[in-house]
């Protein structure tokens, strides 16, 4: 069975519901299981199912125009095993959320990309262009993101994230899953 992992830290909740919505797209895909993983309580064993994994979704806010520093700790953390490129060739994509429209989360995205790329392993992005473009009016990637996931805080803290910006997260962790089973297919043949 496929597996994909998705650590993530979130400092007020936003960032875990988000994670929680990708999650429940990732779900929506036959033959995959998921979990989340708190890089603020990572054990051994978290580690090993990182490791093991057939594919990674990073997830952290974006603080002042960049990955949280907690997320760069967990980014460091992995340069103990990052020269036995032991996540090369997993899919690898990413999302973040900040309070402010922009905020620079593009800036974390670009980061969590590069972290990536340094482990080898194979980006996957957006494919929702969004609601301005279909004119469906569902605010779908309504961000117009796609190096990856933004979503924006919601103000209000019993919801933390609209739920436009949590249909775009279930539809990018289909968008995860889908593409984790066409790359674990290819591979394998």
């Amino acid at each position: 069975m496929i597996s994909i992992a998705i650590p993530y830290y979130s400092g007020s909740g936003h960032t875990r519901k988000l994670a929680e919505f990708v999650l429940e797209g990732i779900l929506n895909i036959p033959s995959i299981k998921a979990e989340l993983f708190d890089i603020s309580n990572l054990s051994s064993n978290s580690w090993k199912k990182l490791h093991e994994a057939n594919a990674i979704i990073f997830g952290c806010p974006t603080y002042m125009g960049n990955v949280s520093g907690a997320f760069k700790l967990f980014m460091d953390e992995t340069s103990d095993f990052w020269v036995e490129q032991m996540w090369a060739d997993k899919i690898a994509a990413g999302f973040t959320v900040g309070s402010s429209p922009s905020g620079d989360k593009l800036n974390s995205l670009v980061q969590m990309s590069i972290f990536a790329a340094q482990h080898g392993m194979i980006w996957v992005g957006q494919n929702q262009i969004g609601s301005f473009y279909t004119k469906d009016d569902l605010r779908i990637n309504e961000a117009g993101s796609y190096l990856g996931l933004m979503a924006l805080s919601d103000r209000d803290k019993s919801k933390l994230i609209s739920d436009y910006d949590a249909r775009t997260a279930t539809l990018f962790g289909e968008r995860i899953a889908n593409a984790t089973k066409k790359w674990q297919h290819s591979s394998n043949q």
